[in-house]
């Protein structure tokens, strides 16, 4: 499971929020995109892919991951674990921008379109639907190639769950 937002990350001052403003851009406000940075430098895979997040709130969430020689497979392709990483992040850091920061992934689904070759691989996520329990997010994760064109490799749709105790909790199945 990935993309727990821990509490620290949360900003001091809560943004007061107005009646009219839907739950999703409510949430978004109360996390940045540093807070968001903060949470993913915290995972230790995040930091061995060199992962970042580029844009964050508003029910959406963005990483991005320099191409390189170690997240290759044998046939010189970004190797499908490290799409799967990028996805279920990504749809998890979007679900924060409704659930708040204490989440877990609850399950995804990916679809390989076709090999990931350049130099950058870009997922991005929206939430599609939140509720009180669980949102729905969709992902689309794209390369960039040498000249700054984008090629779709794959697409993934999932779910996040808030947490019911504190993060690292132990809970009963």
């Amino acid at each position: 499971m990935a993309g727990v937002v821990p509490e620290s990350a949360v900003r001091e001052s809560a943004v007061s929020a107005v009646s009219e403003v839907s739950e999703v851009s409510a949430v978004s406000e109360v996390l940045s995109i540093a807070a968001a940075q903060e949470a993913l430098d915290a995972q230790p895979f995040s930091r061995l892919v060199q992962a970042r997040i580029t844009e964050f709130g508003h029910g959406a969430a963005t990483l991005e991951i320099d191409i390189r020689e170690e997240l290759l497979q044998q046939h010189g392709f970004v190797h499908g674990g490290v799409l799967s990483y990028a996805a279920d992040n990504t749809l998890t850091f979007a679900a924060a921008t409704a659930l708040g920061p204490a989440i877990v992934t609850g399950g995804f689904s990916i679809q390989y379109l076709r090999p990931a070759v350049g130099r950058t691989l870009r997922a991005r996520a929206e939430v599609v639907q939140a509720g009180r329990r669980q949102a729905v997010c969709r992902c689309d994760l794209t390369v960039i190639g040498a000249e700054g064109e984008e090629s779709v490799c794959a697409v993934a749709q999932g779910t996040a769950l808030p947490l019911n105790g504190p993060a690292g909790g132990n809970t009963e199945g």
